[in-house]
């Protein structure tokens, strides 16, 4: 049976949770059921744009890997290009690299060095916010090649582990919110 896809919650009725990925003790927000609801990953993709609808956007950046399911549709949107942040030795030509702590270990991202110009309005796109250390490398990579983020979005924000405390100066949306 297919549900009726018209709000918020009916988009958390769609996020599954699955224990102790990627280890003991976290609770994984998977996101696969709504992707695959075609209406669930519309309406999901319309909130996360909506807010920025109103403003010049030049550039939306997503995360690898799940980041670039949301930030394409976002950029699409918009009328704006993607780009692509990854995980080392993925991106063919110069990159600059960013590591960061996560909440079950470090990680490193790299950006293309040309991807982004000085004064381009970029939008930061993911599907989590959990401690932020994904996003800030995000941001930081993106203010070190001279872009102007103009907002941070993300599909699930886990408010409980304070990740939004990393980005007091920008704008961040949320669809949907755990305590």
């Amino acid at each position: 049976m297919q549900l009726t896809i018209e709000s918020v919650k009916d988009l958390q009725r769609l996020i599954r949770d699955v224990p102790d990925f990627p280890k003991k003790g976290i609770v994984f927000k998977d996101i696969t059921p709504l992707l695959a609801d075609p209406a669930g990953l519309s309406l999901a993709v319309e909130y996360l744009t909506q807010p920025y609808r109103s403003m010049r956007v030049d550039k939306v950046v997503g995360a690898e890997s799940r980041g670039f399911i949301f930030a394409t549709a976002v950029a699409r949107n918009l009328s704006a290009g993607f780009v692509p942040v990854r995980k080392p030795g993925k991106l063919p030509a110069k990159t600059r690299s960013h590591t960061y702590e996560l909440e079950y270990g470090t990680d490193t991202l790299e950006i293309h060095t040309d991807a982004i110009l000085p004064g381009q309005r970029v939008l930061v796109v993911d599907d989590l916010l959990a401690t932020g250390g994904t996003m800030r490398a995000c941001c930081d990579l993106v203010t070190e090649l001279g872009g102007e983020i103009v907002g941070v979005a993300v599909m699930i924000e886990l408010a409980s582990l304070n990740g939004r405390d990393k980005f007091r100066e920008y704008d961040v949306h949320t669809v949907l919110r755990y305590e």
